[in-house]
């Protein structure tokens, strides 16, 4: 087992594993409890009580988080000439069709969302073997396959990110950056469980949320009180 360092010693001493917060002190504590040299992300984990096996278990969505993720949002617009123009003034990074095909095909990856247009959808299938297991394959349920790809894009750029519960009824999400203030870490995560409250399954019986955790990264969890937030 590896060694902690001073810092982390120091950060896991100040984290009470038997306290549970609210959100906006659990925010502040994760502020405080980060020593890193560079503005490290905040994330969130939800667990929920729901068995992802069961295709009416499975949650899945998107949420426009207000205060964004602060994150720089590569964005590739997979779209037909005429709408070159609208999603470059949206703010896309790269955009064409044909070409960029071909460089996926030779295996470029190197954005983190696609948006595109239906009627493109049929030359993605073939590229689904690349795409699909690093999570770039567009999507109609998540906004990322729409006539309005010049919205998709403004959208994404301004904090819109999708989530999907893991195997393990797990929903792992970036909220935002150490530098952000607290009140903006707290509501950024209160848009994202309010968002998952919506979207409960109506087979799930019991608790549904059951726990919630904030950290960033390399720094110890925080515990949530779910009935707080």
């Amino acid at each position: 087992m590896a060694k902690l360092t001073k810092k982390q010693k120091e950060a896991k001493a100040k984290v009470d594993v038997n306290v549970a917060h609210n959100l906006m002190d659990a925010s502040t504590l994760v502020k405080e409890i980060t020593n890193v040299n560079f503005d490290a992300s905040v994330d969130i984990a939800v667990r929920l009580g729901v068995d992802p096996r069961k295709a009416n278990q499975m949650v899945r969505g998107v949420v426009t988080l207000p205060h964004g993720t602060g994150k720089e949002v590569r964005v590739l617009a997979l779209v037909t000439p005429d709408k070159e123009a609208e999603v470059k003034e949206a703010g896309a990074d790269y955009v064409g069709l044909d070409d960029y095909l071909q460089k996926i095909k030779e295996g470029w990856t190197d954005v983190d969302v696609i948006v595109t247009l239906p009627s493109v959808m049929g030359k993605l299938g073939p590229l689904g073997r690349i795409l699909g297991p690093r999570g770039l394959m567009p999507n109609p349920k998540t906004g990322t396959v729409t006539m309005d790809v010049a919205k998709a894009v403004q959208d994404v750029k301004g904090g819109k990110i999708d989530f999907k519960v893991d195997k393990t009824g797990i929903v792992h999400a970036s909220i935002g950056k150490v530098s952000f203030e607290a009140e903006k870490l707290a509501e950024n995560a209160h848009e994202l469980v309010q968002t998952l409250v919506k979207l409960k399954p109506s087979t799930v019986k019991g608790s549904y949320i059951k726990s919630i955790f904030l950290s960033s990264t390399m720094s110890p969890s925080v515990a949530i009180d779910t009935k707080t937030v």
